[in-house]
């Protein structure tokens, strides 16, 4: 069990463009079932923490993720408020990640947690010590500006690499 960012990035770094549009992704190819895809990655985890802004996007953006809540797993949304609730395990915080870390491990019940979007809220796991792995699927796609990937200097070791379709997919092991 471990605490990972699984996202996707533009060749130079941005997990969105400047208008925090996701277009630029959405328009590649990739299988979910192959290599370092999303489904044997889901299938592993227990519990998700997501950014405000991550979570706004998904409520502005049916048409890219269903009119329903698409997560099983119960989902701490680390926010200042003024977000509306959508039907599914949602619970809004705006505690630290440290704090909220352990009942977030608990829920997960032996499986991953996962930092689902938001560069920053993973650079807080970052700071606190409790971001095991960082999973990067880059598009064939330099956006030129946006929101980072990693605001922050953070040490990897690179674990695995993989070709799937469009993507480059690395996967790395925090440094501590």
């Amino acid at each position: 069990m471990g605490t990972q960012f699984f996202t996707a990035s533009s060749i130079d770094g941005f997990i969105a463009d400047p208008e925090q549009s996701l277009s630029w992704l959405l328009s590649r190819d990739v299988d979910s079932t192959g290599p370092m895809g999303y489904d044997a990655f889901i299938a592993g985890v227990g519990a998700l923490a997501m950014g405000a802004t991550t979570y706004r996007w998904l409520l502005d953006h049916p048409e890219a993720v269903g009119e329903a809540w698409p997560y099983e797993q119960p989902t701490w949304v680390f926010t200042h408020g003024g977000l509306e609730a959508m039907d599914g395990d949602i619970r809004f915080t705006s505690a630290p990640v440290a704090e909220v870390h352990a009942e977030m491990t608990a829920a997960a019940d032996g499986l991953n947690v996962w930092v689902v979007g938001g560069g920053d809220l993973a650079g807080q796991f970052a700071d606190a010590g409790l971001l095991d792995e960082v999973w990067v699927q880059y598009a064939p796609v330099a956006l030129g500006a946006g929101f980072p990937l990693l605001p922050r200097r953070l040490e990897l070791r690179l674990e695995d690499v993989a070709r799937n379709r469009d993507f480059a997919c690395a996967r790395y092991s925090v440094v501590r």
